[in-house]
């Protein structure tokens, strides 16, 4: 599996592809948080917090994430590679774990040169340290949490098809649905009085309550939960092919 995993990284970061998605998603937060006027923009709100980075996350990796994923397995599909890598001495288990650590592991290198804005946030209050680091540190949690369910998507969404935009398509929809759909299913007035069953079905209120720095059990249960159904039905789609 460590060998695989390997051959994923290097494929990504021998090409544009890996260091282009990264790079664009740090241009737009960076833009937002410190170019543009208004709401997002930490030098006209004045606060001593990185939260345009946590808002807008979530919907940058709609779009980055399935983008990542797209070609984890449409593109082994496409090319007749999955054929050869579904005889080798290695589980579908350890084969769909391995993409999914891929997809994973580009989302952490695409966060890490946003601790600069921590650090920069912090030195520039007032008084220094003006920030609170238990919120920044959950927030950065549950954005981890989130990534890797959308990867989890993605990664499922890319075993449906061999065409990578069909793919890049299906899973940003079923991210989309799971991050706001139920959102605006619950605020149905036909639906108010399972309303909270139904917003808890979705990402945005785990993501909204692990934000707040308070790791809460119900909420990693519900992210580990949702990776491991999308994990197992990507695995159960390859094993599928063995069943023809």
């Amino acid at each position: 599996m460590i060998a695989l995993l390997k051959k994923e990284l290097s494929s990504f970061f021998a090409s544009l592809t890996g260091y282009l998605i990264i790079i664009i998603f740090l241009i737009i937060i960076g833009l937002f948080t410190w170019v543009f006027p208004g709401q997002f923009n930490l030098l006209d709100v004045g606060y001593s917090n990185i939260d345009t980075l946590f808002i807008l996350s979530p919907w940058i990796f709609l779009f980055l994430v399935p983008a990542v994923t797209m070609r984890l397995i449409s593109e082994e599909k496409k090319t007749g590679t999955l054929d050869i890598l579904l005889t080798r001495p290695i589980s579908d288990f350890k084969i769909v774990f391995a993409k999914f650590l891929t997809g994973f592991f580009l989302v952490i290198v695409a966060l890490i040169p946003t601790s600069v804005y921590y650090f920069t946030i912090y030195y520039l209050g007032n008084p220094v340290g003006n920030i609170d680091t238990g919120a920044t540190l959950g927030s950065y949690i549950g954005l981890l949490f989130l990534a890797s369910i959308y990867v989890s998507i993605g990664l499922y969404a890319s075993s449906l098809t061999d065409n990578q935009i069909i793919a890049f398509l299906i899973g940003a929809v079923l991210c989309f649905i799971f991050f706001f759909g139920f959102d605006a299913i619950g605020s149905l007035p036909l639906f108010s009085s399972i309303s909270s069953l139904i917003y808890n079905l979705g990402i945005s209120e785990h993501y909204k309550s692990i934000s707040r720095g308070v790791i809460d059990s119900r909420d990693i249960v519900y992210f580990i939960s949702i990776i491991a159904i999308f994990i197992l039905l990507t695995k159960t789609k390859l094993s599928s092919r063995k069943w023809k």
